[in-house]
């Protein structure tokens, strides 16, 4: 088959990762795999930009100044109609959406593009179900029309509240649309089926998955000495992307190793990984080592197999891939149960789930962790097991495949 994927990214960010997973595993079984992003890709002949001439691109930083300063967030992009017209786009068997908030594409194309091809779309946050936010976190404003909006600022952010107004489009544009939605986990699976503007669109169940050839246990004091760490202390692990997103938690990081400070069984110290990792040494009052954001697969499993604990604090999230891929290098996590977190993160089982933003129960975990070597192990073995047996990448692939088989029989 001939898979088009249209992503915000390239192989960066959770929504990017998991794409660019999916295209290079659908290559290594011989389909024809293709990728479209926001921006320029190098060295890669089967990924790229929309339109790389000049004409569309300065359309497109119109459109996107306009519709910013008007809070019309991607309503209009002039290369998202110059796809039609795109090779990629005409070879392709089905098209594949991802993350398309980013200013990049806009989703008032989908009723022509659908009709002219098979849409699956992968929905990595809350942003096609909403009127403009990626998570809503306590508000359910989307199941009846948004407006008024609590979350104006968060990401991506609108100058005025024009959420109900962009709530209303959507629901026009999907009424003419043919799309296939794809859930990551059932969580979000739970919102689609509820939500006015994507229920009648159908709905399948693919988690994510991960090269477990790459996130494997690696023995720890060896993955240490690779890292240049400390083999006496004991490691907790806080990653992302954006280490001082509010979204992912570190304020509640913060405050559980302060409660931890003098109260572990061994000496501890703090891993952060990501950009703005080195801020984290004035932030607590603990031993930290900073290491800027990683790429490659294979050093960030040797990180995930150098901690002893894997703490993912957010306050909403889908599926995260940090947590499968903890898991499936053998380190417990320790999260926030908040969306679809709880279905890899079972308690007792792969590792353990506090409260939300309970910053006490989130250091009462990490404690009991840290100090039971015996529980941490057997934590981790079945952890490894669990992404065996639900996160592979090979199963996850195969999964699309009978989707896209499916949806081209359908057509």
């Amino acid at each position: 088959m001939n898979i088009l994927h249209l992503s915000t990214e390239y192989n960066l960010g959770g929504s990017g990762r998991a794409a660019h997973r999916i295209h290079s595993s659908l290559l290594r079984r011989g389909h024809t795999s293709r990728m479209l992003v926001s921006g320029l890709v190098y060295g890669v002949p089967e990924a790229g930009p929309i339109w790389q001439t000049l004409p569309w691109r300065a359309g497109d930083w119109l459109a996107r100044s306009l519709t910013e300063a008007l809070s019309l967030q991607y309503l209009f992009l002039p290369s998202s109609w110059a796809l039609l017209r795109h090779p990629w786009f005409r070879a392709a068997d089905v098209v594949q959406l991802y993350n398309t908030h980013g200013g990049y594409f806009s989703h008032s194309v989908l009723g022509v593009a659908s009709r002219r091809k098979p849409f699956v779309w992968r929905l990595s946050d809350m942003w096609p179900l909403t009127g403009h936010c990626c998570y809503s976190y306590e508000c359910d404003r989307w199941k009846t029309g948004c407006g008024t909006c609590p979350l104006l600022s968060d990401e991506p952010a609108l100058r005025e509240d024009r959420t109900a107004l962009l709530w209303r489009a959507k629901r026009r544009i999907y009424a003419d649309a043919k799309v296939t939605l794809v859930a990551p986990s059932r969580w979000i699976a739970g919102l689609a089926a509820q939500s006015p503007l994507a229920q009648h669109w159908p709905l399948e169940l693919i988690p994510n998955g991960l090269n477990l050839k790459v996130f494997r246990p690696i023995q720890r004091a060896a993955a240490r000495e690779v890292l240049g760490l400390p083999q006496e202390e004991a490691l907790i692990l806080f990653s992302s992307v954006e280490t001082r997103a509010h979204r992912k938690g570190g304020t509640f990081v913060a405050e559980a190793v302060q409660r931890l400070k003098g109260n572990t069984r061994s000496p501890f110290r703090l891993l952060v990984v990501g950009n703005r990792a080195s801020e984290w040494e004035k932030v607590v009052d603990v031993p930290v080592t900073a290491i800027d954001a990683i790429k490659d697969d294979h050093l960030l499993a040797t990180v995930y197999s150098a901690a002893d604990v894997f703490v993912h604090p957010a306050l909403a999230d889908n599926l995260p891939n940090g947590v499968l891929e903890s898991l499936a290098c053998g380190t417990p996590v320790v999260a926030f149960d908040v969306g679809g977190v709880g279905e890899a993160v079972r308690p007792m089982e792969t590792g353990y789930l506090a409260r939300h933003k309970d910053a006490q129960d989130l250091a009462a975990g990490l404690q009991q962790l840290l100090d039971d070597d015996d529980l941490r192990r057997r934590l981790g073995r079945r952890g490894r097991a669990v992404a065996e047996a639900e996160y592979d990448m090979e199963l996850q692939t195969q999964r699309f495949e009978a989707l896209y088989q499916r949806v081209l029989r359908d057509r």
